[in-house]
């Protein structure tokens, strides 16, 4: 029973963190990636998609390797600094990311993703 409750307080936590990443991230981007996505931007779809894959493979790391709750939560707490940061190195490396994600410039979008999905592996395997 007790690995049953483990399992659903992690996964909980987990999705729940998912959510709270979703949240501060849009708001820390210029641009609304939802609504720009239901617009059909494959460009905004593909950055946020990389920069939540990235955060959620800290977050399986975490559960991985972490005996404790609080170790996990907090690893997780770090994951979702790593990736704000993340876009926030890009957007400053790359002149006019924001601009050109919000014109659904595919390949800035997908760099975006691409750089914040990798960054995500080795903040991942740094737990390992």
């Amino acid at each position: 029973m007790m690995q049953a409750s483990a399992y659903a307080l992690h996964l909980l936590s987990g999705c729940a963190l998912l959510a709270a990443f979703f949240a501060v991230y849009t708001k820390v981007t210029p641009f609304q990636e939802v609504a720009l996505i239901r617009q059909g931007n494959a460009a905004a779809a593909l950055s946020l998609s990389g920069a939540g894959v990235g955060f959620c493979l800290t977050v399986a790391s975490s559960i991985l390797h972490n005996d404790t709750f609080w170790t996990f939560f907090m690893w997780s707490l770090a994951a979702m600094l790593v990736q704000t940061a993340v876009y926030a190195a890009l957007t400053r490396m790359v002149p006019n990311m924001n601009e050109a994600i919000e014109n659904n410039n595919v390949a800035m979008g997908g760099l975006m993703g691409a750089l914040s999905l990798m960054v995500g592996m080795i903040n991942a395997a740094c737990l390992s």
